[in-house]
């Protein structure tokens, strides 16, 4: 099965509008004996602005450039950033809404199962791998204080220090 590699470095394109209308939490309290439900507007207002961070570390993973090109997708990737939240502000949440949260996780590939599932693979950062085994390589000194071939070499590809 030949895998579409996903950048390492995330994705780094527009990010979609978040595609669900605003969640109306409500709270419930007693007037004259009698429970009376409101909308929370507060409560509500602090629900979407976190679901809205979530949306945006979502779409910065390297899975982002794959879902940027499947918008079909966009409502599910929604669903599971408003129960990440949900079950971030409820210390409660029971088991069933962890697992859920869970298969949202690999339905939308943020889980190695889900990578493979979906056919993707994060790429490797060769470069930046081998940019940080020679940061931190002591260079080998020539004689008289010049630069020896290999110190040549590795200022030409090196980061300019």
């Amino acid at each position: 099965m030949d895998f579409q590699a996903l950048p390492s470095e995330g994705y780094r394109g527009a990010i979609p509008d978040f595609p669900l209308d605003p969640i109306v939490l409500f709270s419930e309290h007693f007037e004259d004996g009698a429970k009376v439900r409101e909308a929370d507007e507060a409560a509500s207002a602090d629900f979407h602005s976190r679901e809205g961070v979530v949306w945006c570390e979502a779409w910065r993973s390297p899975q982002g450039a794959a879902w940027a090109v499947e918008s079909w997708r966009w409502p599910v990737i929604a669903e599971y950033c408003r129960l990440k939240v949900a079950v971030e502000l409820d210390p409660g949440a029971n088991a069933a809404l962890v697992g859920q949260l869970h298969r949202y996780r690999e339905q939308i590939g943020l889980t190695p199962a889900g990578l493979r599932l979906n056919g993707w693979q994060v790429a490797r950062d060769e470069v930046g791998a081998r940019r940080d085994d020679s940061a931190g390589a002591e260079p080998e000194k020539s004689s008289g204080g010049r630069l020896s071939a290999r110190e040549r070499r590795l200022k030409a590809v090196g980061d300019g220090k």
